[in-house]
């Protein structure tokens, strides 16, 4: 079989996060059958970590913190409203008081020895739990093989997006509804999602109350259609397609009492998602045409199970795929044969995705895909060997645009090269800074040939020929348009 390196480093950038020491070679052999390879093994997208907790133990991790912070707090205030009830009721000025032990303290701290330095202070645990679950993305992606799985993940994550200022449950999220579903089906995967505890939060349908349940009349409180309009315009069918404002109303309405447990008075439970039949709108409802029964949570259960099924949302799924992949433009065509493989395979993603790298649409020689901050900032690590700082890696990617888990709406980041060609500039400033942590250990013409191989056009080579310091040479390397771009 005739080796194809240049397939191999355009498979690894256009459907991966980029090349690692050895990866070009060794898919060298067959580009095409490595990425279907890393679709069928096993355990594919999934993360083994037994530290992580679930969503729900995080939810209530943090709120039992809070509880015990606002304790400390609550006390510290109390023994301070003591102390100055005490010297009121002694008679003393307390403002002349408080004078002389500030001066009290001062004469103490100018004869004592020099004081050790203070202690850094405590990670909060929300960061701890942000910082724990990025690890273990990032961690994934640049230990991945080949990547076309976790690019999946990404992708799914940012349809179907949730934001940690939100929820403290958005790196579990990601772990708990689009990992397990990423292969399997997307029906699977839209009843995971929307009835998750973060996505919930996010888009307020915890809070929403059928107007006529019970809990709607007794606490006069009413509907939130966030969560319904969001289903119906960004999830499945798309924006402006089959359904019109009514349906979006009479969604919500089938969507309410999907909500979750308070932690407030459940330890063991609190922050999971249960159904609460008193916050649910008790009638029939229609939608797109078709009526469903009130059928308690089965209600919307079969909702979303005809949305996952419906034309639109095939093609919804099929151009939002071709376009984060392909082109901006997708081709015609590839969208028509994967919108034709949704349907027939009943949301299939293993088979959407395998149509995906098999198309001759996905091979084209040309690189005009601009990489996302965060795949470019994966890509250097892989290409370099480096693993870097977690704090680190987050930050650049907050710099260039794209903060880890915080979208900038219910749609996610965009997937067009404009959003992301005036961020170039700042790249360059990031690589610069990257290339002067790691540059010492590291020969440019190795990541190089490492991470572009036969992609490293005539001037790319020349241009990190003529670099004046093995720093500017792997900042070029970053930089350039071949490794931008996928």
């Amino acid at each position: 079989m005739a080796l194809d390196p240049r397939g191999a480093a355009l498979a690894l950038h256009r459907f991966g996060f980029g090349p690692k020491a050895g990866s070009i070679a060794a898919l060298a052999p067959d580009p095409l059958g490595a990425l279907l390879a890393d679709l069928d093994a096993p355990n594919a997208g999934q993360i083994a970590n037994a530290s992580l907790p679930s969503s729900g133990a995080e939810n209530r991790a943090v709120y039992e913190n809070n509880a015990e912070n606002l304790a400390k707090q609550k006390l510290e205030q109390k023994r301070k409203q003591a102390v100055q009830a005490s010297l009121e009721n002694s008679g003393v000025d307390t403002a002349m008081e408080q004078k002389a032990m500030e001066q009290k303290a001062m004469e103490q701290r100018a004869d004592s020895p020099p004081t050790v330095p203070a202690q850094p202070k405590p990670v909060p645990l929300p960061r701890q739990i942000f910082l724990s679950e990025a690890k273990a993305r990032y961690g994934a992606a640049v230990n991945a093989d080949v990547g076309l799985v976790e690019r999946l993940v990404w992708f799914w994550s940012n349809h179907f997006c949730v934001s940690f200022d939100s929820t403290v449950m958005a790196g579990a999220y990601e772990r708990e509804a689009i990992r397990p579903h990423v292969l399997g089906r997307f029906a699977d995967m839209l009843l995971a999602v929307e009835s998750h505890p973060a996505m919930l939060l996010y888009l307020d349908n915890a809070q929403s109350i059928g107007p006529n349940s019970v809990a709607g009349i007794n606490r006069d409180r009413g509907l939130n259609e966030n969560l319904a309009r969001e289903i119906l315009e960004l999830h499945t069918l798309g924006v402006r397609t089959v359904y019109a404002q009514a349906d979006v109303t009479n969604f919500a309405k089938m969507i309410t009492g999907w909500t979750i447990l308070p932690t407030v008075d459940n330890p063991d439970h609190g922050g999971e998602f249960v159904f609460n039949k008193r916050m649910h709108e008790p009638a029939p409802q229609t939608l797109i045409g078709n009526t469903y029964p009130d059928a308690g949570v089965e209600q919307g259960r079969n909702v979303l199970a005809d949305l996952a099924r419906h034309p639109a949302t095939a093609r919804h799924v099929a151009v939002k795929l071709t376009r984060h992949f392909i082109a901006d433009d997708p081709p015609p065509a590839l969208v028509e044969r994967l919108t034709e493989r949704f349907l027939d395979t009943d949301g299939d993603l293993k088979e959407l995705a395998k149509t995906l790298v098999s198309a001759p649409e996905s091979w084209s020689p040309e690189q005009v895909k601009i990489k996302r901050p965060g795949e470019w900032i994966v890509a250097e690590r892989r290409a370099t060997g480096t693993q870097g700082q977690i704090d680190r890696m987050m930050g650049a990617q907050a710099l260039l645009g794209e903060p880890l888990w915080r979208p900038p709406a219910p749609r996610g980041f965009p997937d067009d090269n404009a959003t992301w060609l005036d961020g170039l500039a700042l790249r360059l400033d990031s690589a610069n800074i990257f290339a002067q942590r790691v540059a010492t250990n590291l020969d440019p013409q190795t990541v190089l040939d490492t991470a572009l191989g036969p992609l490293a056009s005539e001037e790319t080579r020349r241009t990190i020929a003529r670099a004046e310091s093995k720093q500017q040479a792997l900042a070029f390397v970053v930089m350039a348009p071949e490794f931008l771009r996928r």
